[in-house]
């Protein structure tokens, strides 16, 4: 059985060893331990690349946790699926939200620019 080292995931995954730590303290993971060396299971590392997955796609750590943990082998997984169904569509709305508050944002940057423009050149100092 594959094992892994912290220092291992924490150059494949491209994140600090105190991320990963932080994620061990959180529950997210959970090494097995030998003396004081952390010993990472395949399973601990594909939870640890769901959790970045998550995060990419702006999941907070407590959603990554909630649809990680509802994974079961050789099941469908059918409510693990819905629920990120839901949380990618809830994530998609917020942002479609963000990217229409900075359209407006800029089109508001752009007219008072303009705007000031417009007063320089009714005195002369353009």
């Amino acid at each position: 059985m594959a094992e892994y080292s912290i220092s291992q995931l924490s150059k494949e995954f491209d994140v600090t060893t105190r991320t990963i730590r932080h994620y061990e303290e959180l529950g997210l993971i959970k090494p097995a331990r030998r003396g004081q060396t952390r010993v990472y299971s395949p399973s601990d590392r594909t939870r640890l690349r769901l959790i970045l997955r998550g995060k990419r796609l702006g999941l907070s750590l407590e959603n990554s946790r909630e649809i990680i943990d509802m994974y079961e082998p050789g099941k469908t997984n059918v409510e693990q699926l819905k629920k990120l169904i839901n949380a990618i569509q809830a994530q998609r709305i917020k942002l479609n939200q963000q990217l229409d508050d900075i359209s407006n944002l800029l089109t508001d940057l752009n007219q008072a620019e303009a705007d000031c423009i417009d007063a320089l050149k009714s005195t002369g100092q353009h």
